[in-house]
């Protein structure tokens, strides 16, 4: 098994939970009562979503670029990619429950959010993250240890001599 590298994850999971985000939003706007309630604040709010991913996001993405530990080619570990399958759950999971206990105007934002979201990951993160692996031609491996409290861990897999 191949492991994908910290790019490839980004822009395959980044992918996925902007698609997600993008259906979710369109369900809610085709039925959800109102979806368009409160415009302003739906705006605002995305906004602000996507101020924190180009600073706080990419202030994150950076910092465990340089915290990665070498680790050897021969044994990269598994990469710990997010199951594709979990993406689309969460997204109709967190949808449902803010459409169904806030507001449909509130599940449009985290449809929207999912979208903004992802395409950070999907072109902002991994733009980053190959800015970082073209000096030293070095490849980035999400590592054991990752959450969203703590960051993500990486390993760096120099090439081989």
């Amino acid at each position: 098994m191949t492991v994908p590298t910290y790019r490839e994850r980004l822009r395959r999971e980044g992918s996925v939970l902007a698609a997600c985000g993008a259906l979710s939003a369109a369900l809610v706007l085709a039925f959800g009562d109102g979806a368009m309630d409160g415009p302003v604040s739906t705006i605002v709010q995305l906004v602000i979503v996507a101020a924190l991913m180009a600073t706080l996001g990419v202030f994150s993405v950076r910092r465990s670029l340089d915290r990665a530990v070498a680790i050897e080619p021969s044994n990269p570990g598994t990469g710990e990619p997010t199951p594709l399958w979990q993406l689309p759950l969460i997204v109709a999971g967190l949808t449902l429950a803010f459409g169904i206990a806030a507001s449909w105007d509130a599940a449009l934002r985290i449809g929207g959010g999912c979208v903004v979201v992802g395409l950070a990951q999907a072109v902002l993160f991994e733009r980053l993250v190959a800015a970082a692996e073209r000096p030293g031609a070095k490849s980035f491996v999400r590592v054991a240890g990752s959450s969203l409290f703590t960051g993500t861990k990486l390993g760096v897999l120099s090439p081989r001599r």
